[in-house]
């Protein structure tokens, strides 16, 4: 009975720990200017060529802000994105993708 109580307690808090980092991303996502092409959210780019971001797999978008960080990424409009992710920590890129993720 005690380890299925353990074991619940770790369960909540790693749910609260999730919830409190997505809340951290949707915080980040506003300070870093992400909707300013993005759209609020990330479900309204304010151009046809900037992707919809609300609802991408997280493991996708971390890889693609991190690829662009670094140059690995360099089609489209990622010249524009390079300067905006330069000062973004691999933890807040996995902060951000973890609330977008989540935008239905």
């Amino acid at each position: 009975m005690t380890k299925v109580l353990m074991g619940a307690g770790a369960i909540a808090v790693s749910a609260m720990a999730m919830n409190a980092h997505a809340a951290d991303g949707e915080a980040l996502y506003t300070a870093k200017n992400c909707q300013t092409c993005h759209g609020a959210e990330g479900k309204t780019p304010i151009m046809g060529m900037y992707p919809k971001l609300a609802g991408q797999n997280k493991e996708y978008l971390v890889a693609q802000m991190k690829d662009i960080k670094s140059g690995a990424r360099s089609n489209g409009m990622s010249a524009a994105m390079k300067a905006m992710v330069m000062n973004i920590t691999d933890e807040e890129f996995a902060a951000i993708a973890d609330y977008l993720a989540g935008v239905q």
